[in-house]
């Protein structure tokens, strides 16, 4: 058996996995400040979630608003272009 080249294996599966768990944090921390930015300007605009919905063009009900802003959900680019509509603002206004 050839120990370094098995250690240098497992260096590089560790080092996968690290770089693999930066990402999912980078995501979460991404989705959690577009999530944000879209409770902000709605509340700035004095709307509720359920104002929100009412505005956005298609099916959208208020969980999934609720779950865009805190972050628990990937939106697609579809979903923040309707939300960026229904809020009056540019698409780039959300993932500033």
């Amino acid at each position: 058996m050839n120990l370094p080249y098995m250690a240098l294996t497992y260096k590089h599966i560790n080092l996968f996995l690290t770089c693999q768990i930066c990402q999912v944090m980078d995501k979460q921390e991404l989705l959690k400040s577009v999530g944000k930015r879209i409770q902000d300007i709605r509340i700035s605009k004095g709307l509720t979630q359920v104002d929100l919905v009412g505005k956005i063009d298609g099916d959208i009900d208020t969980t999934n608003i609720s779950r865009i802003e805190s972050g628990r959900t990937n939106p697609t680019i579809y979903t923040l272009h309707r939300i960026a509509v229904a809020l009056d603002v540019k698409l780039e206004e959300l993932v500033k």
